[in-house]
């Protein structure tokens, strides 16, 4: 049996595992759960899996959480950054779920590896931000990392049992978001509620905001970039509406490899808490006569700016990609909040990146002083450029 602890528990990678979890009570014992402030989920997923540890961020979330259970709970219930800490590296678990939304992410999950846990990574954000020192401290703790991001969990997929040396390209598929075929005049105009409506995937605010401007393609490229040891010119991106294909891997030989499924998240949480076995999760197997047509067009990176800053940091190291996601993340936190337009994102971000001096090969004082500074740097131009 494994013992897991899930950080972000309540959103929606951490909602899929715990339904994947609740399929195999005989394979899986949750011991703790983390959240940020989402009480009424967080109650509810302690009753029904009872952890050991509860972890919510601020004090007064934790005292409301006290309240929504009964007097006879076992879960001890803690906050802040300490707690996360806590759960991502607690002695009773050996896999932690990494499904914080964010830079957040980050610290806990270096935790978790420094305690030699198994990592199944649905937070890109932390190898976006560290991936050297992310990657080489698991090799030095031998602590596995496996993919959760559907797309890295296709990759994986598909060059198990192959030769690195055979390995020529990596291709990232994209849905293209809500606005593929919208003209750059009209983008503008782009409310919040329509930019959280992904044409395929049920996913958070966060990232649904980041498919819609092609920035989580982006982020994911420097994922890649880390987990499978690859040069960003190794790694393209295509643009594939349906989702049936989640990422492909082509060979020096020609031969493409591609990994296919319905869009659905419980199918790559599966693989990377089962690796090497498969459960079976009850998914259909895909009816291809059905499907009819799959699609290809290559990404638009005039419309979709943002895709091209993510590679400029991803060619160019050090602290740049922490400065492209704090940014971001200061962007998509702006325009959710009807501060600046759509439109407006990948300008914060370029602006920010513009006035960055690189360090490049930082430790994490390093990034965590770059990440500080490119929010208050984004935070600054969004005052004076406010809707």
């Amino acid at each position: 049996m494994k013992h897991l602890t899930i950080l972000g528990s309540t959103g929606s990678i951490g909602r899929n595992t715990l339904a994947v979890v609740k399929m195999f009570p005989e394979r899986f014992s949750v011991k703790a759960l983390t959240a940020k402030s989402n009480i009424g989920i967080l109650a509810d997923q302690i009753r029904l899996f009872q952890p050991d540890i509860a972890v919510v961020f601020h004090e007064k979330d934790a005292l409301k959480l006290k309240q929504h259970l009964p007097k006879t709970h076992r879960t001890e219930i803690i906050y802040g950054v300490d707690g996360y800490i806590a759960a991502a590296a607690y002695d009773e678990v050996d896999t932690v779920v990494s499904a914080m939304v964010g830079s957040a992410g980050l610290v806990p999950t270096l935790e978790a590896i420094s305690a030699g846990k198994h990592v199944a990574l649905a937070n890109k954000e932390t190898l976006v931000m560290a991936g050297d020192i992310v990657m080489e401290l698991a090799k030095t703790k031998h602590a596995g990392i496996r993919p959760v991001d559907s797309e890295h969990s296709a990759i994986f997929q598909c060059i198990v049992g192959a030769r690195k040396e055979d390995l020529k390209k990596i291709i990232l598929t994209a849905s293209g978001g809500p606005f593929r075929k919208l003209s750059s005049d009209e983008f503008p105009a782009i409310t919040p509620s329509k930019a959280l409506a992904h044409p395929t995937w049920q996913m958070g605010e966060k990232i649904s905001i980041d498919s819609a401007t092609l920035m989580n393609k982006g982020l994911e490229v420097i994922e890649a970039k880390h987990l499978f040891d690859v040069s960003h010119d190794h790694i393209d991106v295509v643009i594939h509406p349906q989702s049936i294909i989640h990422s492909m891997v082509a060979f020096k030989d020609g031969a493409v490899l591609a990994q296919m499924g319905h869009p659905d998240m419980k199918g790559a949480i599966a693989y990377a808490l089962s690796y090497p076995e498969r459960l079976d999760i009850e998914l259909p197997v895909l009816d291809f006569s059905a499907i009819g047509a799959l699609t290809f067009e290559p990404p638009d990176v005039n419309r979709f700016p943002c895709l091209s800053l993510a590679y400029r940091a991803c060619e160019t190291g050090g602290t740049l990609p922490c400065v492209l996601n704090a940014a971001n993340e200061a962007a998509v936190s702006a325009f959710l909040t009807a501060r600046i337009s759509f439109n407006r994102i990948p300008e914060v971000i370029d602006h920010v990146m513009n006035r960055h001096t690189v360090v490049y090969h930082p430790i994490l004082g390093d990034i965590l002083a770059a990440d500080e500074w490119a929010r208050m740097v984004a935070n600054e131009w969004i005052l004076h450029h406010i809707n």
